[in-house]
């Protein structure tokens, strides 16, 4: 369709209007008998009563986008970091992380103090506690994950109570949005579990995802550190 009834329709409402200026009208073989009368098919009654009813159309539709785009209003989410250590897909509320950094070399220290401590690293000239996840959580990471893509090791650095406190990650795959509601429902049938740290086991992308509770999990930072 062409000129100002030119709009964004479905098939179905496409098909249902004669678009007669296509076929004997100005865009046509201008067989039409009232072309002449007309001048133009924007002139006549029924070109104006096809670009009204799509028009009509358009404003249901953009009515029932807005009214979609209120009701996704009232979803609430929660912001998670999902990344991967070992096999085991993890997720951690983005309000505890400041940044993820380039793996940088670690530095141990003489005399540490816990076994979750792995030593220092040089984040933009400060040295920044290194701490070991795995160790934190009790994961184990014997079995090697064996994937297609080229994958980059990282660094989280995550606000502790003391300051921050860098923890090295096999992946990182990004930040979520993640439905309020999927993440009761994972609270819920996770209370019985016994992984440490842990507030609820959700599906996320074909994975079995743990979601990590980080006032926990950053209090056993914090004793780790002292």
């Amino acid at each position: 369709m062409s000129g100002s009834v030119s709009l964004n329709v479905t098939h179905e409402d496409a098909q249902a209007i004669d678009d007669c200026w296509n076929r004997i009208g100005i865009h046509g073989d201008k067989s039409c008998p009232l072309l002449a009368g007309h001048v133009h098919c924007r002139n006549c009654s029924v070109y104006s009563a096809a670009a009204t009813r799509l028009l009509d159309r358009y404003a249901l539709q953009q009515e029932r986008h807005e009214q979609a785009a209120e009701a996704d209003t009232d979803v609430v989410t929660r912001s998670l970091l999902m990344f991967r250590l070992g096999e085991e897909w993890l997720g951690i509320a983005t309000r505890c992380l400041v940044e993820v950094a380039p793996l940088q070399p670690i530095h141990s220290l003489p005399h540490q103090r816990s076994r979750a401590l792995l030593g220092v690293a040089n984040v933009r000239g400060a040295l920044v506690a290194c701490l070991s996840l795995v160790e934190l959580l009790g994961l184990d990471t014997t079995s090697t994950v064996v994937s297609g893509a080229r994958v980059i090791p990282r660094m989280l650095i995550i606000a502790a109570q003391g300051g921050p406190v860098v923890v090295p990650v096999d992946e990182v795959e990004g930040i979520h949005a993640i439905d309020e509601r999927t993440l009761n429902a994972a609270e819920v049938s996770g209370q019985q579990a016994s992984a440490k740290y842990t507030r609820g086991v959700l599906q996320w992308k074909g994975r079995s995802l743990r979601w990590l509770d980080e006032e926990q999990l950053l209090s056993a930072v914090t004793r780790s550190l002292t």
